[in-house]
């Protein structure tokens, strides 16, 4: 029989060996092991702005608009802190308006109700009133109203307001203030936003003066369709003349298109207007009859959509008063050519 012997593995040998082992375990975490954990923390450093953005979303306030004008304003103080929903649609007449059963739905859960008040949504007022436990605030608090003063909603304030510079900072110091008081810890850029927008308004309304400073004082008379602009004209220093008061009232009658005609006659007014968001055809008329130039279209009511002339607030207003000083000043030019004739 033949014996078999082990050997022993020299001390020196085995050390050798459990070194390289240890190498070998090294080099596997390095060539695994690290590739996986850079995969963990990509994906942790991915995917959690993500959850953060989404928990944003779910506590963002719900701040509810009537029209387009607060809903513009509204987005500019809110930024990203709130979401800014309109009831009527962009280009649509705001006057006779009549509520939808989308709109219902638009006001679920809302934090913020923004109303412009000065009875401009008498057709929602009863829509409101189910939503008791929301806060509201009626944004032309603090702005001196200026009657109507014809037809049947005489004596009665004219809603259209922001229709100046000085009253559009009004609006938005009340919208400011209503944010930072339902969302405190935003406050500071409610006020930060608010004073941007405000700087902005600033300098527009040094442009319009300087735009308006072109027209002779004689010929400063603001004719058009609707009286929407009392609050511009006496800010101003306008005459005014309208066909009708406000556009809930009768629109285009004999009598208002004969009257308009003698006294653009009388006061040989060199321009008259209409507004976007009715037909154009009462003043057309009016404009051929006097006659005088017909100035074009103002906006009022509604903003445009976006990529229309005047999506936001700030171009409503600056568009109306480059309108209203080159149809003017081209008025009398016009009249100066017929009397050459």
């Amino acid at each position: 029989m033949v014996a078999v012997t082990k050997k022993i593995p020299h001390p020196v040998s085995f050390t050798i060996r459990i070194s390289n082992l240890d190498k070998n375990i090294k080099h596997i975490k390095s060539v695994f092991l690290w590739p996986c954990l850079q995969l963990w923390y990509l994906a942790i450093f991915t995917f959690l702005p993500f959850q953060n953005l989404n928990a944003a979303k779910l506590s963002k306030l719900k701040v509810v608009t009537t029209f387009t004008i607060l809903h513009d304003m509204a987005k500019e103080v809110a930024g990203d802190n709130a979401e800014v929903v309109c009831l009527v649609k962009y280009g649509a007449e705001i006057h006779n308006y009549e509520p939808t059963p989308q709109d219902l739905v638009k006001i679920q859960n809302a934090n913020l109700i923004l109303w412009n008040g000065l009875n401009l949504e008498k057709w929602f007022e009863k829509f409101f009133a189910s939503q008791k436990n929301v806060k509201q605030v009626i944004v032309t608090t603090g702005i001196k109203p200026l009657n109507i003063l014809i037809g049947s909603y005489a004596n009665a304030p004219n809603p259209h307001a922001w229709m100046t510079p000085p009253n559009g900072k009004i609006y938005i110091e009340n919208i400011r203030n209503a944010l930072s008081e339902i969302d405190p810890i935003n406050k500071n850029n409610y006020f930060q936003n608010a004073a941007n927008y405000l700087k902005k308004l600033e300098q527009l309304e040094q442009k319009i003066l300087n735009l308006f400073r072109q027209i002779p004082s004689e010929a400063k008379w603001l004719a058009t369709s609707e009286g929407a602009f009392t609050y511009l004209t006496n800010h101003y220093s306008f005459q005014e003349l309208y066909l009708w008061p406000i556009n809930a009232d009768q629109q285009g009658s004999p009598k208002q298109i004969q009257k308009a005609v003698e006294s653009i006659r009388k006061h040989k007014i060199a321009a008259i207007f209409s507004e976007s968001t009715i037909s154009d055809k009462p003043a057309k008329q009016v404009a051929n009859e006097a006659p005088t130039l017909y100035g074009g279209k103002l906006y009022v009511d509604s903003l445009t959509v976006s990529g229309g002339e005047v999506p936001t607030y700030l171009l409503l207003l600056e568009s109306n008063a480059i309108t209203i000083a080159k149809s003017i000043l081209n008025g009398l030019k016009w009249q100066r050519n017929s009397l050459k004739r």
